[in-house]
């Protein structure tokens, strides 16, 4: 399944890593209730499978769990196993492309160069994770859909509040957010609510939501 219908519905990724797992109910609704309700739960975090499994059971089918990391076939099985309705890898690991591919998974996998978007697009994937986004140039999303007009990428890695706005006009169909989400005083200090208004606020700043769901910059 490619990702891209459900990037263009939900341009903003929410990213669990190292979120402690005893909030982890608390805090994913926070971000849901400020608007977001797409997830990636790291693999290589405290417990992330066991974040999966509570998401999953929390939200059923309101939310989009993924799980991230995702490097090895092993740890891909585990993740579905959990309830991951979808993967990341931070690179294009063969192993995994091709157990994706050959499942239909959806998977983001994780590009940098063209090479690397090459090897995606022989296993079928067309929209891509580009990571990390943030040590790029202006302009290179834009190059790599010249040959690859096909394509389309999510940028992740280094996604703050305050370039948020420039990867959607570099031309990005969405962007994951880790730390940058919620300030880190307001989950350390369980302020759920303003944590949300911190989100709705974000959010109603850079971009807005259509009835289609595509992201448009404010006027």
């Amino acid at each position: 399944m490619d990702m891209y219908p459900v990037i263009s519905e939900n341009p903003v990724l929410a990213i669990f890593r190292n979120v402690p797992p005893e909030l982890t109910v608390d805090y994913a609704e926070s971000v849901v209730k400020g608007g977001i309700s797409f997830f990636e739960i790291a693999l290589n975090s405290t417990d992330g499978i066991g974040q999966i499994k509570t998401l999953r059971e929390h939200f059923g089918d309101r939310c989009m769990i993924g799980a991230g990391t995702a490097i090895t076939v092993e740890s891909a099985r585990a993740a579905l196993d959990a309830g991951a309705q979808f993967l990341l890898t931070p690179g294009t690991p063969r192993d995994v492309l091709e157990y994706c591919a050959a499942n239909d998974i959806a998977l983001l996998p994780g590009v940098l160069t063209p090479s690397d978007v090459a090897v995606s697009l022989q296993y079928g994937f067309k929209t891509m994770k580009l990571f990390p986004a943030r040590s790029v140039p202006p302009g290179y999303v834009k190059a790599l859909k010249g040959p690859y007009d096909d394509t389309d990428y999510i940028a992740i890695g280094g996604v703050s509040p305050s370039n948020i706005g420039q990867f959607f006009e570099e031309g990005y169909a969405g962007v994951g957010m880790a730390g940058g989400l919620m300030p880190e005083e307001m989950v350390k200090n369980e302020k759920w609510e303003e944590g949300a208004a911190y989100i709705r606020s974000l959010l109603d700043s850079i971009h807005v939501y259509d009835k289609k769901g595509i992201c448009h910059e404010d006027s």
